[in-house]
């Protein structure tokens, strides 16, 4: 799914807080967007998923304006979203989580369930327990499955090494590397050696600005580095 970003103002109140955003992840690639805390990367999500309406500028997957779709739309055109924080279901069990998000895309009896488990084995050493019984890394494990058992096309993550031990991380890695060219990922991330790591390009994001994308081949660690560096 080719992602295209226009223009895209957003605003809280009187508040400017994206001003002429534009973004473009072509169809299997891995864009990460970089930039200090505060500086517009999770509104950009917010609004491409549907949670956040933008004030004037378009979103476009493979050509299609859907700036206008509500959330649950954008979901089942193929757009996956593993927000900061997980928002996994605490009280139900890691299996119930998990095929909430598959029967709600009618990927329940299709074997989508048991390959997202073969990503994260520890799911299913877990299967039985609630969400908020487990660690912030399986909590993260488990919230990546429920995006991925939707099988989207584009896949939308914030933040997902935060908090979490390299052990766990190196898990996470792995799992966008062996999706890559598969599907397209927009990644919001501060680790930036984790974030090069994976992406394909960067995009660093200031005051509410993108900047130039940037291809893997021309990646400037330190320059970049810097670009989230309170």
């Amino acid at each position: 799914m080719k992602l295209e970003i226009i223009g895209l103002d957003q605003h809280y109140g009187s508040a400017q807080t994206l001003r002429g955003v534009d973004l473009v992840a072509e169809s299997g690639e891995c864009v990460a967007l970089l930039g200090r805390n505060g500086a517009g990367k999770t509104t950009i999500l917010k609004c491409l998923v549907g949670l956040l309406p933008p004030s004037a500028g378009e979103i476009r997957i493979d050509g299609e304006t859907i700036t206008d779709w509500p959330n649950y739309r954008r979901s089942r055109a193929g757009i996956g979203y593993v927000p900061q924080g997980r928002e996994i279901f605490r009280e139900l069990s890691v299996r119930d989580n998990v095929l909430a998000a598959a029967r709600a895309h009618g990927h329940d009896r299709d074997g989508s369930i048991e390959e997202m488990v073969s990503l994260f084995p520890v799911l299913g050493e877990m299967w039985k327990r609630t969400g908020g019984q487990l660690s912030g890394g399986q909590q993260q494990q488990l919230a990546l499955a429920r995006a991925l058992v939707t099988r989207p096309r584009l896949l939308v993550l914030d933040e997902p090494t935060e908090g979490i031990q390299p052990s766990i991380v190196k898990v996470i890695e792995q799992v966008i590397l062996s999706l890559k060219r598969q599907i397209t990922v927009l990644l919001v991330e501060q680790y930036v050696d984790f974030a090069l790591g994976v992406a394909d390009a960067a995009i660093t994001v200031e005051r509410g600005r993108t900047g130039i994308k940037t291809a893997r081949a021309d990646f400037d660690k330190s320059q970049l580095s810097r670009a989230v560096s309170i």
